[in-house]
């Protein structure tokens, strides 16, 4: 009877237990939710929270769209070839929006000759903050890449800079000796590189780089559009055969300045199809000055309009700036400025040359390109040959130059010319005006007003030459 009367308290404590533990099961159940919720966001942060599992290889590496060289294999000794692992970067950065490839600080990457070809899927950089040099060996270069060292192919929205240099190490192609030896042991063809070329392309800026010791032009833009170069150095020895700072041909749209050339050619050489240029704020020497040229070789058409020099400074050059021509050439050089130009120990500051020859003798032809309206303006400072050389073709006049506030006057005074002709200005079968002040004065007495029957022959020159230039 005593076990009977208990049984309801033993059903109640029985009861009480079952009760408690399924409270503990929903609560440790609840905690289990509660971690697998935080979870995901503790993973976002895992990189800073050590883990038992190693971190990923860092081959390749991207952060934020940037492609470190070094992460595709590059060593960086200036000996072993980095130039798959630079092709492998900018084929990577190429693939994504905003790319850029990284050339990091302190290290010098050798790289053959290589195309990084576009277009890519939008604006794509490239941070040069080391070197980057070329082989030293010419018979290194396959006979397929002798056009250029570094060239960018149809690419749209590029940017090169950085406080990095591109050295081509070109020493060795400029001795003449070493370079024919090879030759007669059948190295090399007679083809020499550029050291970085920009073929159709768009958009392209290049800055604050140093391009070095090119073989042959440092830097080369053919067939492109928009082009804005800023803040560079260009450097090779003033020696060093053909080596033109920069290079354009059939390029528009293009703007260079704040920046030092100092090479063996034309600091800067505008060639056919180039239009619509403006180079201001440059210091050009030594070298050959600021050309417009050569044009109309080989009986050629050559085609150049709109183009604009000025608040520049041209030391210990050949010429300050200069339009040649090749005699049989046809086509129009026109619309031209060249103001506030500062020249000290020039040879010829002020150039038209329509019978150039880069060889001991060249045919004598009546064809020639027309140049017209060229605007010469505050053009001061010293000569060492001559102050002004304008010599037209006999058959095809340049027409509508102005010589305006030209005042320049020999490096060494007077006496410092072997000749009295070196102290004039020679003009030859060109029309145009001046305008005061104009040191020496034979520069106001030069060109011609009208030629010997009194009408200005603009007609016949737009009328042979112009239709053949759709600029």
């Amino acid at each position: 009877m005593k076990i009977i009367k208990s049984s309801p308290l033993l059903a109640m404590l029985i009861g009480f237990i079952i009760i408690a533990a399924a409270i503990s099961t929903i609560s440790v159940e609840g905690r289990k939710h509660h971690v697998k919720r935080i979870k995901p966001k503790h993973s976002r942060h895992s990189k800073d929270t050590p883990t038992g599992s190693p971190a990923p290889a860092p081959y390749p590496s991207t952060h934020d769209g940037v492609f470190d060289i070094l992460s595709f294999g590059a060593k960086g000794d200036g000996i072993s070839d980095d130039s798959k692992a630079l092709i492998g970067a900018w084929k990577a950065a190429c693939r994504v929006a905003g790319g850029k490839v990284e050339i990091p600080a302190g290290k010098e990457f050798m790289v053959k000759a290589v195309t990084l070809q576009g277009p890519c899927k939008e604006e794509t950089v490239v941070q040069i903050e080391g070197t980057l040099v070329a082989p030293t060996k010419i018979g290194s270069w396959p006979k397929s890449s002798l056009f250029q060292w570094l060239n960018f192919k149809w690419v749209s929205h590029v940017t090169i800079q950085g406080s990095g240099t591109l050295d081509a190490r070109g020493y060795n192609w400029w001795n003449l000796d070493n370079y024919q030896t090879q030759k007669r042991n059948k190295y090399i063809p007679l083809m020499k590189p550029t050291a970085l070329r920009f073929y159709s392309s768009g958009n392209v800026m290049v800055r604050d780089i140093s391009i070095v010791n090119s073989p042959l032009c440092h830097l080369k833009f053919d067939d492109s559009d928009g082009v804005k170069i800023n803040n560079i150095t260009i450097s090779s020895p003033e020696n060093s055969p053909n080596t033109d700072g920069i290079h354009l041909q059939n390029t528009r749209n293009v703007e260079i300045q704040h920046s030092n050339i100092a090479c063996g050619d034309d600091c800067v050489s505008i060639q056919t199809g180039s239009s619509n240029v403006h180079i201001h704020h440059i210091s050009c020497g030594p070298g050959h000055g600021i050309s417009i040229g050569s044009l109309g070789k080989d009986e050629t058409v050559a085609c150049v309009s709109d183009i604009i020099v000025e608040d520049i400074s041209i030391q210990n050059t050949l010429a300050g700036v200069r339009i040649k021509t090749w005699q049989g050439g046809l086509g129009v050089v026109k619309n031209l400025t060249f103001s506030n130009i500062q020249v000290t120990d020039v040879q010829v500051p002020i150039v038209i040359d329509q019978y150039y020859c880069d060889k001991s003798k060249c045919k004598n032809q009546t064809s020639a390109v027309s140049i017209s309206d060229v605007k010469y303006n505050n053009i001061v400072g010293s000569f060492t040959a001559q102050p002004v050389r304008i010599a037209c073709s006999n058959n095809v006049p340049c027409m509508d130059v102005d010589l305006m506030d030209i005042r320049l006057r020999p490096s060494g005074g007077i006496r410092g010319l072997q000749t009295h002709q070196q102290q004039h200005a020679l003009c030859w079968n060109s029309y145009g005006k001046t305008q005061g002040p104009l040191v020496p004065s034979s520069i106001g007495y030069c060109l011609k007003k009208s030629n010997i029957d009194g009408y200005y022959p603009k007609r016949f020159i737009a009328s042979s030459h112009e239709k053949l230039c759709p600029l």
